[in-house]
């Protein structure tokens, strides 16, 4: 029973398995603990690695929602882990599965770094410009509209929350998804970046790109900084049709 009567019980349910181990088996393992003010399921999940299960796998680095690491479907959606409360699920029971679309690592660790390292270097995400960069002269001004519109689709924390709230990506393993053409948007709006939507067009005017949304939202709905992905899409859509 709870020390204190005025806490509950809950029942954290996670997804065992580890692929490296020929011996693993795929199962679900259920943890009861005391819930307290405020509690997250990063902390719980340190709870029961620390007192309970210390083999149990998942990732975590900021706990501020800022890293996107401890992503994990929750009840069936995917969320981060430290920006999601206990007291969110009235009935107490929680359960909690490894991002779909990953390499899965252990448990509810995922491979989501060389995954976003691949898809940056797919889209060539760095500025590519003829210009000569010289420190001693003072930055090229951009229009602060501009520049917050810039800054804003660089918030992305790549925690694959959009690629796992995405059906197209389920279906299609190259597909970019919403991580991939934000990335893109944000080089495309940059006045420091020289390139023309011809040669965007060259790196995400397939099906694997921005011809591959189904528009379904998932992203959108989903992404834990409510980035305007979807809008995004749509801009980076109408800029790829206009290509000859």
């Amino acid at each position: 029973m709870p020390e204190n009567e005025n806490y509950r019980e809950i029942e954290i349910t996670v997804f065992r398995y580890n692929p490296q181990d020929k011996d693993s088996k795929p199962e679900y393992q259920t943890y009861t603990l005391t819930e307290t003010p405020g509690m997250t399921l990063y902390i719980a999940l340190i709870q029961i690695w620390s007192k309970m299960d210390h083999d149990l796998s998942f990732d975590f680095v900021c706990r501020a929602g800022i890293c996107g690491s401890c992503s994990m479907v929750v009840n069936g959606k995917p969320r981060l882990a430290c920006k999601t409360r206990t007291n969110e699920f009235e009935d107490g029971k929680i359960t909690l599965l490894p991002l779909p679309v990953f390499k899965h690592i252990k448990d509810l660790s995922v491979d989501t770094g060389n995954w976003m390292n691949d898809m940056s270097v797919k889209v060539e995400s760095w500025i590519h410009t003829q210009e000569e960069t010289d420190l001693s002269r003072i930055e090229k001004p951009v229009d602060p509209e501009v520049a917050d519109e810039v800054f804003e689709l660089d918030r992305c924390i790549e925690c694959g929350i959009c690629l796992a709230s995405c059906s197209t990506k389920v279906m299609r393993e190259d597909f970019l998804g919403a991580v991939g053409l934000n990335r893109t948007a944000r080089f495309l709006l940059d006045p420091h970046d020289q390139r023309t939507d011809a040669d965007f067009y060259e790196l995400v005017g397939d099906e694997n790109g921005v011809f591959g949304c189904m528009s379904l939202m998932g992203c959108e709905d989903h992404c834990p900084k409510n980035l305007p992905l979807q809008t995004k899409i749509a801009y980076m859509r109408r800029k790829m049709v206009k290509v000859k």
